[in-house]
């Protein structure tokens, strides 16, 4: 008995039809000068990040940092009594100071 050919042609005709479906539902590439145009502010889909300054200070020191999005990006730290002022990295909490005020 000879087996038929009608679901092997209907198989191979749907899946031509679908990679042409899914040819036609691509959205069209941006051309070179598109993407490195430069978008007005407000204009994107980007949201600003809100920047925030705290300022703490006690007995002992004054404390000013400045947050980003949520993150830490600079702590400072000016102790009382004449010390000099040093800043903390917020990734490895090192500490270092500014040599003559440059």
């Amino acid at each position: 008995m000879r087996a038929p050919l009608l679901p092997v042609s209907i198989l191979s005709l749907f899946l031509s039809c679908a990679g042409v479906c899914q040819a036609q539902s691509a959205a069209p590439a941006q051309t070179a000068a598109e993407q490195n145009k430069p978008s007005p502010p407000g204009a994107s889909g980007a949201v600003e990040k809100r920047t925030e300054r705290i300022h703490i200070e006690d007995a002992g020191a004054r404390i000013d940092e400045v947050r980003v999005g949520g993150e830490t990006k600079t702590i400072e730290v000016q102790p009382k009594g004449g010390m000099p002022a040093y800043q903390v990295e917020p990734t490895k909490g090192e500490r270092s100071w500014k040599i003559l005020g440059f």
